[in-house]
């Protein structure tokens, strides 16, 4: 079992996958999943959004051509055969050695040896360490660029117990089960992998290119207006996924921001925790207004607020009461308002 304590961070694309917030990959491309004549090239070239399918008659080693990473999209690419490997080092950002063919070795170290950081999925019933020796083999084999995957049925233990014993960054793959995004960042994955393809994701006309977060965190099905029910579930998934790296990685995740866009970065996933806990706070507000036998204004209690007010001071030392004091004034103020609008529409 690897002893590294050094935390590594790998980029893959645009993204640092191991160091400050948690990150969302939405292309986990696998080639085994399309029939055995299946151009990789055109398939890769569709996940990364580039436009077109490939000409005939162009010469295999020309088809990436300049720019051929250009694209919003973080393309995960897993092989069939070493015959697709060409087409993922032109157009991948990360290979990946999959769950069901880990015992592959030829496979493997030719994946290894792509030049590309390499995604090591966990076998299924594999014990940790089965995986953490693969990725160890990959590493040595190749670059040393290595990251763990956990998929299928997530074991969220041992993906903190992976990420602890290696110091390597662990992705979980949620796209099974998107309502597992929380638990998966609060476990310590660096990142989320779900199915939501670029070509969905950046069409600016595709009415859930920003679906709202379902409560609980559900996904939901389709309404059949502007989409199918699976774009409509994957987008949903997408976002689940963005929400839980944004919120649960604003409270779990260390940072240390070193430039401004970098701080003002953290400082909105910040925002968008405090936004998503206030809003919790709102509804709870609201259910005890209603049980109460004098609500709303009336019935506030200045003992039981200053008695919070101090209880939150022990969290925010730096602030203090008297800053904090203010601050819950308004937050109060504000479900009051809030409940009695809602009890004036019922």
């Amino acid at each position: 079992m690897s002893s590294t304590l050094e935390r590594h961070a790998v980029a893959v694309g645009e993204l640092l996958v191991g160091e400050g917030p948690a990150v969302v990959i939405g292309d986990r491309v696998s080639l085994r999943a399309h029939p055995a004549e299946t151009d990789a090239y055109e398939v890769l070239r569709e996940a990364r959004g580039l436009p077109g399918g490939l000409a005939e008659g162009v010469p295999e080693g020309a088809r990436a051509g300049a720019g051929a990473r250009e694209g919003a999209a973080v393309v995960l690419a897993e092989p069939r055969t070493a015959a697709d490997l060409p087409a993922i080092a032109a157009l991948a950002d990360a290979v990946v050695v999959g769950a069901a063919w880990t015992r592959d070795i030829p496979l493997v170290r030719a994946a290894a040896e792509l030049g590309l950081p390499v995604v090591v999925e966990r076998r299924a019933g594999a014990p940790l360490e089965e995986w953490l020796g693969l990725a160890d083999y990959c590493a040595m084999e190749g670059d040393g660029r290595v990251i763990l995957c956990e998929r299928g049925p997530l074991d969220l233990g041992l993906l903190r117990a992976a990420r602890t014993a290696s110091g390597r960054p662990v992705l979980a793959d949620i796209s099974a089960d998107p309502g597992l995004s929380p638990a998966a960042v609060a476990a310590g994955a660096d990142g989320l992998v779900v199915h939501a393809p670029a070509r969905l994701r950046l069409a600016p006309a595709f009415p859930y290119g920003t679906p709202p977060l379902p409560r609980g965190g559900a996904v939901r099905r389709g309404t059949g207006q502007g989409g199918s029910d699976a774009e409509v579930e994957a987008l949903t998934a997408w976002r689940v996924a963005e929400e839980a790296v944004t919120v649960v990685g604003a409270l779990l995740r260390p940072e240390s921001p070193a430039t401004i866009p970098e701080c003002r970065a953290a400082i909105d996933r910040v925002d968008a925790a405090l936004a998503t806990l206030l809003e919790r706070r709102a509804d709870l507000a609201g259910t005890v207004q209603r049980l109460k036998p004098v609500g709303g204004f009336a019935g506030r209690d200045l003992a039981r607020e200053r008695a919070l007010v101090a209880r939150m001071a022990l969290h925010a030392p730096s602030l203090g009461e008297a800053r904090l004091a203010p601050v819950m004034n308004a937050v109060i103020e504000a479900g009051l308002h809030l409940a009695e609008e809602r009890g004036h529409h019922r």
